[in-house]
């Protein structure tokens, strides 16, 4: 009796002594490769399935900088106009859209320029948090721009002003302090603070600077003109908003007067005059121009990063 031919589907590879080996032994690797564990993944230091899809979740978010989120709450709000504070638009508009979907915010200020509107409403949504005083000032924080961000986005470049320390026998923070110390470093010469920090309703011609953090006085004592505005340069050169202030001008003696650019603690006035430096005002309520030397006007962490 004669054998039929067997037939074979179009696109089939038949299966023969030869070939079944080779098709076990791949069928065997792919379903290894399927089973792989998290703790085979552990060993081998890769993502578990799980972890990899939060990781690739997390990655899908973009990224609001805190940095940038920062220097425009304090700029944009003193603008005459709604110009944008140069490359902050991105992560304002993250913020401010987080804000809307919460209603706190109208959405026709979702434009990244982070003015008095967006103040308001960010406000507004740090005492939801519980928040009062100067954490409620509209000056975003790490925790409260991290929980609005939650699922929306995520922060980088995470400004903390630090715990609180004494230094020259007046309370600041620990980047404030850290600034001050580069400042002395590079004058060749340890300063005398005559104000620091957190002290509210400490000296009446502050007018509020000093209820929160980032905020000196400095004494000029025994200085030369010259040793003077070098001091000022210097402060400026490490983050300072810093100007030489005179009888002049107000109800006090020769002084340094200093706000730590950036400082999430700023008090609302610190915060104006902080955005006032970067406009060329010399931080007074007449906002004159400034009197200051001139420099490249930096963050701490920007003169940090060099």
């Amino acid at each position: 009796m004669r054998m039929r031919p067997r037939i074979v589907r179009s696109g089939a590879v038949p299966i023969t002594p030869a070939t079944r080996p080779a098709t076990r032994r791949k069928r065997g690797l792919l379903t290894k490769v399927a089973v792989l564990t998290a703790g085979t993944a552990m060993s081998f230091g890769v993502a578990a399935p799980a972890q990899a899809e939060h990781d690739v979740a997390a990655m899908a978010l973009p990224s609001a900088n805190m940095e940038a989120v920062l220097k425009a709450a304090q700029i944009d709000p003193r603008r005459a106009g709604t110009e944008l504070t140069p490359g902050s638009k991105a992560s304002v508009v993250l913020v401010e859209e987080a804000l809307t979907a919460r209603g706190l915010l109208d959405g026709k200020y979702v434009d990244g320029h982070f003015g008095t509107a967006t103040i308001s409403a960010y406000a507004a949504y740090q005492r939801s948090l519980g928040y009062s005083g100067i954490d409620a000032s509209g000056l975003p924080g790490p925790t409260s721009l991290q929980k609005l961000g939650s699922q929306r986005y995520t922060v980088t470049n995470v400004v903390s002003a630090g715990s609180r320390v004494t230094y020259h026998g007046r309370t600041m923070n620990t980047r404030t302090k850290a600034m001050l110390v580069e400042a002395e470093r590079l004058l060749g010469r340890q300063l005398s603070v005559t104000q620091g920090s957190y002290n509210p309703g400490g000296v009446g011609g502050s007018a509020g600077t000093h209820d929160g953090g980032g905020a000196l006085d400095l004494s000029v004592q025994g200085m030369t003109s010259g040793t003077r505005t070098d001091v000022v340069r210097k402060l400026r050169n490490v983050g300072f908003a810093a100007w030489l202030r005179t009888p002049a001008q107000g109800n006090w003696a020769y002084h340094i007067h200093a706000i730590a650019v950036n400082d999430p603690d700023q008090s609302s006035a610190a915060q104006h005059q902080a955005g006032d430096y970067y406009l060329g005002y010399n931080g007074l309520a007449n906002r004159a121009r400034d009197d200051g030397p001139q420099v490249t006007k930096v963050t701490w962490e920007e003169y940090k990063r060099g």
